[in-house]
């Protein structure tokens, strides 16, 4: 992220601690200030490439994979519009495997059954008459007309459970599918987000494309 921070303006506000001088002031990143991909870009698919993270990557080793730049582990955040990378990135093995036993308890519980979900049924034309994947009771059964056979049939057994460490498995799959911005946009991205960081002359208490001064900490809260 420093290549980010690099850009993200500062501030100077009162110093509030006990030996501070009057008129003295604190600099710091302004936090509170944040970029993103024009809409124009972000919103048109063919501009960005499938990723599938792999293993306990983060998102410096994707930048660096594919970019060939650690540094814009921040682009690859803003392409998914990701703001918590600790719960919207992928956990390592290690925490997901810590997070299992907060969250369930013991091995045991997180073998046991979360829910169940639907099998896919046809009828015996191969036409089919059940999704699977549907979350449904464990003694679910479904019964339909089959033309094919003139009568009338009822499907049993059509059921599968899903543990909770497979419920939770998927979660974390779904989140290792990310897209990231194709290279011949890097440059203007970069550029845009230099322009949306600064400063705008006569801005309230502006000092200079990169610095504000404030007086009430309180805006910054």
């Amino acid at each position: 992220m420093a290549n980010y921070f690099r850009y993200v303006p500062e501030i100077d506000y009162v110093n509030r601690f006990p030996n501070a001088q009057i008129g003295e002031y604190t600099r710091a990143k302004n936090l509170f200030t944040r970029a993103k991909i024009r809409d124009d870009i972000f919103q048109d698919l063919s501009n960005f490439t499938k990723y599938s993270i792999v293993g306990d990557e983060r998102p410096d080793n994707v930048a660096y994979g594919y970019y060939g730049d650690a540094s814009y582990d921040w682009l690859v955040l803003l392409s998914n519009n990701m703001i918590d990378v600790y719960s919207e990135w992928p956990m390592t093995q290690m925490s997901f495997d810590k997070f299992l036993i907060n969250k369930y308890g013991s091995y045991d519980k997180i073998e046991d059954v979360h829910h169940y979900e639907s099998v896919e049924v046809t009828n015996s034309r191969g036409i089919k008459i059940l999704d699977d994947g549907l979350i449904v009771p464990s003694d679910y059964s479904v019964t339909f007309f089959d033309a094919g056979l003139g009568t009338e049939v009822t499907k049993t057994n059509i059921t599968t459970p899903i543990t909770n460490k497979v419920y939770e498995e998927r979660i974390e799959d779904a989140k290792r599918q990310i897209y990231i911005l194709k290279k011949e946009y890097l440059s203007m991205i970069v550029q845009d987000v230099k322009n949306i960081l600064e400063y705008k002359e006569g801005s309230t208490q502006y000092v200079s494309r990169t610095l504000k001064r404030v007086d009430n900490i309180r805006l910054y809260q």
